[in-house]
């Protein structure tokens, strides 16, 4: 699952294309972490989602926040996903156990249905976040009610722009192909590494050791 995780998080950058602006560059960050979240929860793996889609979240909210000038630790992100999810999941825990429990019984068809739930929670994420951070620039406040209208505006808009179930399954597969063809390269490479240090470490062990500075 590891593996997995970091190959997500590979693909997804903190790249700003300086010919778009802040807005387009924000929606192309939020579609793609919604994206990847959807081929998170495509993934048979009961639960997976509960571990990869906070990370991919968090990484989120460090794109948008500076996007909009402001470079925060990625502690304080994941703060502002706890905040912000609150208002925007609706009881987040207790869907993500569902979604859980629909794998178990569903393996591969339980993901495929709580992919779209999972893009438009994550694209509504995104927006409240951006709103958040456009409104902390300007010195407004931004309160639950506000949080909340934000959020259900998106879940609205991101009904319009979702992918399609082989979208979410392609992209699935092709992330846990790269992972794991990443894993058996890194199992390939360890022998090799550990005789080169053994041959190089027998003729140097008769020497004394230079201390590293």
């Amino acid at each position: 699952m590891l593996p997995l995780l970091k190959q997500v998080l590979d693909n997804f950058n903190f790249d700003v294309d300086p010919a778009l602006s802040a807005e387009q560059n924000t929606e192309e960050v939020i579609r793609s972490a919604a994206l990847l979240a959807g081929a998170i929860s495509a993934e048979p793996l009961p639960f997976a989602d509960l571990l990869l889609i906070t990370p991919l979240q968090v990484k989120m909210v460090l794109h948008i926040g500076k996007i909009h000038g402001f470079e925060i630790t990625s502690a304080r992100a994941r703060e502002i996903v706890q905040e912000l999810g609150a208002t925007v999941a609706y009881g987040m825990v207790a869907r993500q156990v569902m979604r859980g429990v629909a794998k178990l019984a569903l393996p591969v068809i339980g993901g495929l249905i709580t992919a779209p739930a999972v893009y438009g929670w994550t694209y509504a994420l995104g927006r409240t976040c951006e709103v958040y951070f456009q409104r902390k620039a300007s010195g407004q406040p931004f309160g639950k009610p506000q949080q909340t209208l934000v959020a259900q505006e998106a879940r609205k808009s991101s009904r319009n722009i979702l992918p399609s179930a082989s979208d979410f399954s392609d992209l699935a597969r092709e992330l846990r192909r790269r992972a794991e063809e990443k894993a058996s390269s890194d199992v390939k490479a360890a022998p090799n590494a550990s005789s080169t240090t053994d041959a190089t470490d027998a003729p140097v062990a008769e020497k004394p050791s230079r201390p590293l500075n």
